[in-house]
């Protein structure tokens, strides 16, 4: 799992990328959550069984996190540092697929566009801030480009309506960390890439 960094506007930025076996058929670029890192427990899921299905994962740590802070950037600057890595790992000959969980489904939501992003895939996507639903964030997810929201119907920060071209799929007891199968979880995002083309695979679980 070659391991690099890209230098951003706002620093440097960690990448870890791992090939498929065979051809890729997609790329798929993952963030990670505010104060947490590439190798929560729904990533690592997520990222073993879309390896295993034909695709190309990054997997992206910001450049605060690089510096050893919790308390995340700026929106505007985790747009722009996101936007730079992502730029630079495209690769004209495979979809791109953009996502992550939390504060990095955000970031991937409120950028997908300008990247030219095929599909995202938000984790845990955090809906509103946890008792405050009047102060909603579904405005961000980009109703024009295909949508996974992979939310738990237990988690504090809500779950997003579906909408466009967002689908929702509500993970039963899930909270937040979407820790509750995880293999159910990572089977969700994967049955959608292949429904998408975007994967390799049989016909997706019922």
């Amino acid at each position: 799992m070659p391991s690099f960094e890209i230098i951003t506007p706002r620093g440097p930025a960690g990448v870890r990328v791992t090939d498929p076996a065979g051809p890729a058929v997609a790329l798929l670029v993952l963030g990670h959550g505010a104060g947490g890192d590439v190798d929560a427990p729904d990533l690592t899921a997520v990222h073993d069984a879309v390896v295993a299905a034909g695709v190309r994962i990054a997997l992206v740590t910001q450049p605060y996190r690089r510096a050893g802070r919790r308390a995340p950037a700026p929106a505007g600057h985790l747009d722009e540092a996101w936007t730079a890595v992502v730029t630079e790992l495209s690769d004209r000959s495979l979809p791109l697929i953009t996502g992550g969980r939390s504060s990095g489904a955000r970031v991937a939501c409120r950028t997908a566009a300008t990247l030219g992003a095929a599909g995202v895939i938000a984790l845990a996507f955090p809906s509103h801030p946890p008792g405050k639903p009047e102060r909603s964030r579904d405005g961000e997810l980009p109703r024009t480009i295909p949508t996974l929201v992979v939310n738990g119907d237990r988690d504090p920060f809500g779950v997003p309506a579906a909408g466009g071209l967002v689908e929702v799929a509500v993970r039963p007891g899930a909270v937040h960390d979407l820790r509750r199968d995880l293999p159910g979880t990572a089977a969700i995002v994967r049955d959608w890439l292949i429904r998408n083309g975007w994967a390799e695979g049989g016909m997706p679980d019922a």
